[in-house]
């Protein structure tokens, strides 16, 4: 299980959760979630991103976990907030990066898209 918690740059926060679905490709992860309802409700813009995983039933170690966006969900993080930061994990602790830092070649359309232009 995974919530995740959006807040917008003036300061609103809105929550989501995963939702699966028996066929994978269905299923729509908590940031999206999140993401929708600070459209509908808000500005639609993100400040800072955090999704938390909360251990399964049958799993010993019930600790919750600050887990990391996946890979639809930091394009979709940096298309709607180009200098949105992300909550992860680090050695120490809690931290703040850039969701840019996770997308070091993220997809672009249009003319001149490095993605495009290539072959």
């Amino acid at each position: 299980m995974v919530a995740a918690a959006i807040r917008g740059r003036d300061g609103r926060v809105w929550t989501g959760i995963h939702l699966g679905a028996v066929v994978g490709r269905l299923s729509v992860c908590a940031e999206a979630v999140a993401l929708g309802r600070a459209v509908l409700e808000g500005d639609g813009t993100i400040d800072t991103a955090v999704a938390v995983r909360h251990p399964k039933p049958d799993e010993t170690d019930r600790e919750l976990a600050v887990v990391a966006p996946c890979g639809a969900c930091r394009e979709m993080i940096v298309d709607y907030g180009p200098d949105a930061r992300v909550i992860l994990k680090g050695p120490q602790g809690l931290v703040k990066i850039p969701a840019r830092a996770l997308l070091p070649e993220p997809y672009r359309r249009g003319p001149g898209s490095p993605l495009l232009s290539r072959g």
